[in-house]
């Protein structure tokens, strides 16, 4: 992982302020490691990140869910005015990452 974070340019800075506790397991896990501790830091947030956001764009149902969600795709209910609102509302507050 670390040949990742070295093959992009590194354009972009970060900060952070730590316990000098936090530092030191930091710097250790680093040594263990055999990397800096900035390549260390950057992999390990880096695939921190990858894995929350796979675990968001996943949807894992339960049968009974499964069913039920084929069902209202079979049978869509009908859009009345309380539910195209509900809608205008969502898209306006939820962001879509595509």
């Amino acid at each position: 992982m670390a040949a990742v974070a070295r093959a992009t340019k590194r354009k972009e800075r970060l900060e952070a302020r730590v316990a000098p506790e936090t530092k030191n397991l930091l710097e250790r896990a680093a040594a263990l490691r055999g990397c800096t501790l900035t390549d260390f830091i950057v992999d390990s947030a880096r695939a921190a990140a990858e894995e929350i956001i796979r675990e968001h764009q996943i949807l894992a149902l339960s049968a009974r869910d499964t069913e039920a969600f084929f069902a209202a795709l079979e049978n869509p209910p009908v859009l009345d005015e309380k539910m195209r609102d509900a809608a205008r509302r969502h898209r306006a507050t939820v962001q879509v990452v595509r």
